[in-house]
């Protein structure tokens, strides 16, 4: 049974309250946040944004689903077409609904919508090195890690290194 669907406008409520009591947990993973990122008007536009993109073919904004309660977002994102193929794949989960499988059963979903319904032939993902629960998720869907990337991304107010993973269709 999917753990996944297509995220909608009317899902910000649910994305804006599992932000805000999360903040404090997800503030080591993430960029730093200004006080708008917690609104529902930012996460409504969020979510506008997310599917205009989806309308053009460049990303693929899903919520995570516990029962019939959002309980987080994966982003599938930049689609590339032509010679490449590949996306990228971005998720996260509310502290109280990890540790069920939500977020390995969420990327299993997304691998399958990447490789069949969009004919996708790689896509790639990436963790900070100490973050070990998000390693093993994708682990456990098949992705293999191929290096490190130094100061790839700025997360928590500081550049860091992050391991790079990738999953190829005929894996």
């Amino acid at each position: 049974m999917p753990v996944t669907r297509l995220a909608t406008v009317d899902d910000a409520p649910a994305v804006t309250s599992l932000l805000r009591a999360n903040r404090e947990a997800f503030a080591p993973w993430e960029p730093l946040r200004d006080e708008d990122w917690f609104s529902l008007e930012r996460q409504r536009a969020v979510l506008e944004g997310a599917l205009t993109a989806h309308a053009q073919g460049t990303t693929v904004p899903l919520v995570i689903l516990d029962g019939d309660k959002v309980a987080g977002r994966l982003n599938l994102n930049g689609i590339t077409r032509g010679a490449l193929q590949s996306a990228a794949i971005g998720y996260w989960v509310g502290v109280a609904h990890q540790g069920r499988g939500l977020a390995t059963a969420a990327v299993a979903d997304t691998i399958a919508l990447a490789f069949g319904e969009l004919d996708l032939h790689r896509l790639q993902a990436e963790t900070l090195l100490h973050n070990t629960a998000s390693q093993q998720v994708l682990l456990h869907n098949g992705f293999r890690p191929y290096g490190i990337a130094p100061s790839y991304l700025r997360i928590a107010g500081s550049w860091q290194d992050h391991i790079l993973f990738h999953l190829l269709a005929k894996d």
